[in-house]
């Protein structure tokens, strides 16, 4: 399995050219491996940190994705709207998902460190188990302890709050878990975080078990997603043409993902139904932690997501941010609009402006107006999502790819900022699924013209339903070669 991941997308020859290419444009070739090699990346492996409430887990996923992004306060139990970030240790880079947020009291706490621990370490290739030096290993800890064993996943035990040499007896304690060697970190000031990280690379596979579209004739694995009562369920029974899963007026009904086989248009699909994603994390209760804890644990696991959006209502602050956090995982993307045999003229009126603004950021998405309780236009649902998983795959050559920059940039050149008037000078589509390109470029490219040259590639490229992904390098100052 090395076609895609030697060179990211290209070829020997194509290589090659490329890099006789950057050469002449004075680039330095370990650069430009670099950037091929970090955007041609596959889907990355996934490592889970759990544990129980207030052991510092938000505090060691900001350390290890070195940046302040986990909502860290100093009770326990505190939330935010994401639960999947991304890392690289020593070159290599990988998933942290933070089970971090989530209410204590819902079920009692340790049935809830066990239900979140859960779904986490079903969506990881391995986990790093935290638990507090200063407390030592509780009852709760020892029920995680059983759920990872029974996992059979790669653990890496790390011993937190170890501010000092004092703190390392504490750790030791921790051997008694059974997991192996406990390693002494303080996350709070990064004490011992390098030793644990090594140790982590070690026990993480280079890429996901799940190989994309490389599972010979395995089904396609499509994940159902949309905020509460949507009416993903019910689209799920229409699809099957039989009622597998529970459909209730109640909004929520949903808390498990159902991995559903189905025959469509004479394809069998994987359907994995999600429970809906609420509000603002942090004001859920529990339960409905866990159900955004499983989406992202659902589009981790698909290749395409098919996003359901309730005509009847506004489009809501809650759909961008489902649609944010399938746009950012990079998987192929369907808009569903249910409940459209229920809008009458003006609020199908209202509806299209309500698209045209609010729904900007995936103009390029396929859409299909179904409803998931008549079974009106489901037909459409599955040439919608082969056309985007062909997006998701469609990989342009390099030659041609340097033709078309070169006439856009002749075209529409950058606009001169501070006397100088940067320039792309050559690219490369480094990877696909979803399509990823590097730029190298002879100075800074503002956001403005690095959006003009994504619409422009899906003009010229197709690319529907994909996202696109477009890192630019620039170049170094240093004698040109001549």
């Amino acid at each position: 399995m090395n076609d895609q991941y030697d060179h990211g997308a290209l070829g020997d020859a194509e290589y090659a050219e490329f890099m006789e290419l950057a050469a002449e444009e004075g680039f330095d070739a370990e650069e430009v491996e670099g950037a091929i090699e970090e955007a041609g990346h596959g889907p990355l492996p996934v490592l889970a940190v759990v544990g129980r409430p207030n052991v510092g887990k938000s505090t060691l996923v900001n350390r290890i994705i070195g940046r302040r992004e986990a909502v860290v306060e100093d009770k326990p139990g505190v939330t935010r709207d994401r639960v999947t970030y991304e890392a690289e240790w020593a070159g290599r880079r990988f998933k942290v998902v933070d089970t971090g947020g989530w209410e204590q009291d819902v079920l009692g706490i340790d049935a809830s460190v066990a239900a979140q621990a859960e779904f986490a370490i079903e969506a990881a290739d391995a986990c790093l188990f935290v638990v507090d030096a200063t407390v030592g290993a509780t009852d709760t800890d020892e029920a995680v302890v059983k759920l990872l064993r029974r996992s059979g996943k790669p653990v890496v035990l790390a011993a937190n709050k170890v501010d000092g040499q004092s703190g390392e007896a504490d750790a030791a304690m921790l051997w008694s878990l059974g997991l192996g060697e406990p390693f002494p970190v303080s996350s709070l000031h990064g004490r011992g975080t390098g030793d644990l990280l090594d140790e982590v690379l070690k026990v993480l596979p280079d890429a996901p078990e799940q190989r994309f579209g490389n599972a010979v004739g395995g089904p396609r694995r499509i994940a159902l997603i949309g905020r509460p009562n949507v009416g993903k369920s019910s689209l799920l029974n229409k699809v099957a043409g039989e009622d597998r899963v529970v459909v209730n007026e109640l909004a929520g009904t949903t808390r498990d993902p159902v991995d559903e086989l189905i025959e469509l248009g004479g394809v069998t699909w994987k359907f994995v139904d999600t429970a809906g994603i609420r509000k603002k994390v942090h004001l859920q209760e529990g339960a409905d932690y866990y159900a955004s804890l499983r989406t992202a644990a659902a589009v981790e696991k698909a290749e395409v997501a098919v996003i359901l959006i309730d005509t009847t209502d506004n489009i809501s602050v809650q759909d961008q941010r489902i649609i944010t956090m399938a746009v950012e995982s990079g998987r192929a993307i369907v808009i569903a609009y249910n409940k459209w045999d229920e809008l009458d003229e003006e609020r199908r009126y209202y509806l299209e402006r309500e698209i045209e603004t609010e729904m900007q950021q995936v103009s390029w998405a396929p859409r299909v107006n179904v409803s998931a309780k008549t079974g009106r236009h489901m037909e459409k649902l599955v040439p919608a999502i082969e056309t985007a998983l062909a997006g998701w795959e469609t990989r342009v050559p390099t030659g041609r790819l340097n033709a078309f920059l070169g006439e856009i940039v002749a075209a529409h050149p950058h606009p001169i900022r501070g006397g100088k008037q940067p320039r792309i000078l050559f690219g490369t589509q480094a990877g696909t699924k979803p399509p990823r390109f590097v730029l190298f470029a002879s100075g800074f490219l503002e956001a403005g013209y690095r959006r003009f040259i994504e619409r422009r590639l899906r003009e010229e490229f197709g690319f529907e339903g994909t996202p696109i992904h477009i890192s630019v390098r620039v170049r170094e100052k240093r004698g040109r070669k001549k």
